[in-house]
């Protein structure tokens, strides 16, 4: 969506998912099935958001540079999220018309869901694949990015050497690792470290999004206040209990989770009343590793399973156990390394 077709295609792409509490990466090759080349995670502790801040831009530079040199990653080539907080998305219908009227139409219809000037924006969209189609109209994701936001993480990869193929929503990256090609209907809920985001796709295309201010970090907070302990501790018996209903933690717990169910409820009951009917749900990100998270969810009357992004690509099958320990955490990164232009 952003900056595309900068650089010309070649084979090894870099995903880079920066993150509110830490930057994920990926880099795949392509050689018939997409091959995953190597992979990192590393905490940060300064965020970029709609500001200048040179001094955030350079420590994130400094940290991103510091975990590809440790990845041993071997392309500058690279297709970057930003991350749900600081981006506006919606999906919009309008009537079938021609690119050019499409263009006119779709920048009135944001003003009526971007909440900036259109001038402060990088303001992208593109149709989406009609479920039916002789459908009279079209379904179409309209994106809109700060341009100070841009402007931030594109410094930040200059600073680290890298070369910016395109950027996306983390939404459009979960779908390619998670789903693929695959004709589906489900819900994908992203668990961050202090935010989550809840995406319902129909045949494989996005169809609706939310993201919450809550997160995995939420959950350790409470649990630290209500216990009375240090948030490291903390942490640990989040690991270590969970959601299940054996111990003393649920009923810190549960009030977080549930703010995200009642959220994928409203979005279900949407999803319904536009004739779409899901099959699964999703779960995938850092707080997605909390036990017995799944059977939380069940109610909601789907199958719920955990995110697999390794699906998607081959690797080195020696890694294997070290690679389940992230693989809730690189479906966005692996995502974003798979897009082909």
């Amino acid at each position: 969506m952003f900056l595309s077709g900068l650089f010309s295609n070649k084979n090894a792409v870099l995903g880079i998912d920066i993150g509110t509490a830490n930057i994920k990466i990926a880099q795949v090759t392509r050689k018939g099935k997409p091959v995953l080349d190597t992979y990192g995670s590393v905490n940060i502790a300064y965020q970029l958001g709609g500001k200048a801040d040179d001094t955030a831009v350079q420590e994130m530079a400094r940290v991103l540079k510091t975990l590809l040199n440790k990845a041993n990653t071997t392309t500058k080539r690279c297709v970057i999220s930003f991350p749900n907080s600081s981006v506006f998305t919606s999906v919009i219908e309008l009537p079938k018309m021609t690119n050019e009227e499409l263009a006119g139409a779709v920048e009135f219809e944001a003003k009526k869901y971007v909440p900036l000037a259109l001038s402060d924006v990088d303001l992208s969209w593109e149709v989406l694949a009609a479920a039916n189609p002789a459908a009279v109209s079209v379904k179409v994701l309209l994106t809109a990015v700060p341009k100070q936001v841009t402007r931030n993480y594109m410094r930040v990869l200059e600073l680290a050497g890298l070369q910016p193929l395109v950027g996306e929503i983390e939404a459009l990256a979960l779908i390619r690792s998670l789903i693929g090609e695959q004709a589906v209907n489900c819900v994908i809920i992203d668990i961050g470290a202090r935010s989550t985001g809840l995406n319902i796709t129909e045949n494989g295309f996005l169809r609706l999004s939310r993201n919450l201010n809550i997160g995995g970090d939420t959950i350790t907070t409470k649990i630290a206040e209500s216990l009375r302990v240090s948030r490291l501790r903390a942490e640990q018996f989040k690991k270590d209990f969970g959601v299940s209903n054996t111990t003393f933690i649920p009923d810190t717990v549960k009030p977080v989770i549930n703010i995200i169910k009642s959220e994928a409820r409203q979005l279900l009951t949407i999803a319904k009343s536009q004739n779409m009917r899901m099959e699964k749900l999703l779960l995938v990100g850092g707080g997605a590793n909390l036990p017995g998270i799944e059977g939380f969810f069940e109610d909601l009357g789907l199958k719920v399973e955990l995110g697999n992004p390794f699906k998607a690509v081959e690797y080195n099958k020696e890694i294997e156990p070290m690679l389940k320990r992230y693989a809730l955490s690189l479906p966005i990164a692996i995502g974003l390394a798979l897009r082909q232009n």
